[in-house]
């Protein structure tokens, strides 16, 4: 529970020294190793809180360059999920179920919007030669730009960028048929 605590309170600090210092999107953050000192917390712990930051979108590493801030709205998102994850030892699941609500959400969605051509591309990405994982991340893109509801979007694209960076062992088979069969 300690370690929890901890990485809590090294997110806590960056978010503070983001605010207070005026990191802007497309600036570069200070180094792990300065934010260690800065914070006065472990390397691992800063490691750990940047890597969660990093798996939500909210920076990005470029290897050679250092670490960037994001574009992004709510730095309140990325606490909430964050703490749900270090608390809870049933996240992957329940991450697996709230993804799945919401792909079978935006399916519904899409049975009364979806033409004729966009189950011709549907069935192409379910054809194709992509990886299960790429196959997957474009199916249900397209299913979530036919339902219409860009907030379900990105909510469902965090949370699967987030399962994966939870898991590395994510599996991609998805009764895909089945889904164009009830959009038919």
């Amino acid at each position: 529970m300690q370690q929890v605590k901890v990485y809590q309170e090294v997110l806590d600090e960056i978010h503070r020294l983001i605010k207070e210092e005026g990191i802007m999107p497309g600036d570069k953050l200070p180094s792990e190793r300065t934010l260690a000192t800065q914070l006065n917390a472990s390397r691992s712990s800063v490691r750990e809180a940047l890597r969660a930051i990093e798996l939500l979108g909210m920076i990005v590493t470029r290897r050679g360059e250092g670490t960037y801030l994001r574009d992004y709205k709510s730095f309140q998102v990325m606490q909430l999920l964050a703490t749900f994850v270090l608390q809870d030892t049933q996240t992957v699941e329940n991450l697996t179920e709230a993804i799945e609500l919401l792909e079978n959400f935006a399916i519904e969605k899409a049975k009364v919007k979806i033409v004729p051509s966009e189950l011709d591309e549907l069935k192409r990405i379910i054809n194709s030669n992509q990886s299960d994982r790429e196959k997957h991340h474009l199916f249900f893109e397209r299913i979530f730009n036919y339902a219409d509801n860009q907030l379900i979007f990105h909510i469902w694209r965090l949370m699967q960028d987030f399962e994966e960076g939870l898991k590395t062992d994510v599996k991609y088979n998805y009764p895909y048929e089945r889904v164009i069969m009830q959009l038919e």
